[in-house]
């Protein structure tokens, strides 16, 4: 996984006020913990953040006065409305140290004719070398049949890459295809339960 530099700026203001100049400024605050160190308070370029955070547990060097850090990215913080960055929260982590992190479950190919794909994980918990965290796990679904089922324990993990969720945990599967009677008789349970909670 590549790093990716972003400059960082000494933040000494706090409050909302102090927050939403700094935003206007294109910055976002920003807060780097872990290690048992005091947390540093900063922030960071607003569009080179964003960018950056499109790629799941990026790894960032922190680059400013008194820091040259390696972090990931633990929380962010996002308007709720226009979407843009609030605030970040960032893990100070070290070369060869392990961490515990999901990646995306991504899928390839298609399932045979007359079934249904069912992905009920999206993510995967596993443990991994800081600086080489895989960016996901694929999975090839090609002429998988009803019945088929892909449990986490069944997925290839990258070398480096070890397992934290529970192996056993379904991660998709094909089902059949409900004919017009199940699914009017599942919508028909739906709209009555619906119903029983409106009168309650």
């Amino acid at each position: 996984m590549s790093e990716v530099r972003l400059a960082t700026e000494p933040r000494t203001t706090f409050g909302k006020g102090a927050a939403r100049k700094i935003r206007r400024a294109d910055r976002v605050p920003a807060v780097l913990y872990g290690h048992g160190i005091e947390p540093k308070h900063f922030t960071l370029p607003g569009h080179d953040l964003l960018l950056a955070l499109r790629t799941p547990n990026v790894l960032i060097r922190l680059e400013g006065e008194g820091i040259d850090e390696l972090a990931l990215p633990k929380g962010v913080q996002r308007d709720p409305i226009r979407g843009f960055l609030e605030h970040v929260d960032l893990l100070l982590v070290k070369r060869g140290e392990k961490v515990t992190v999901d990646i995306p479950v991504t899928t390839t190919g298609d399932i045979a004719p007359g079934g249904l794909f069912d992905q009920q994980l999206v993510s995967i918990t596993v443990e991994a070398e800081a600086t080489h965290i895989p960016t996901g796990v694929e999975v090839d679904v090609e002429g998988l049949e009803v019945g088929a089922v892909v449990t986490a324990g069944d997925l290839k993990l990258p070398k480096g890459t070890t397992l934290v969720a529970d192996p056993e945990t379904v991660v998709l599967q094909v089902t059949t295809v409900p004919t017009t009677a199940e699914a009017e008789e599942t919508e028909g349970g739906a709209e009555t339960e619906a119903s029983a909670e409106q009168a309650e």
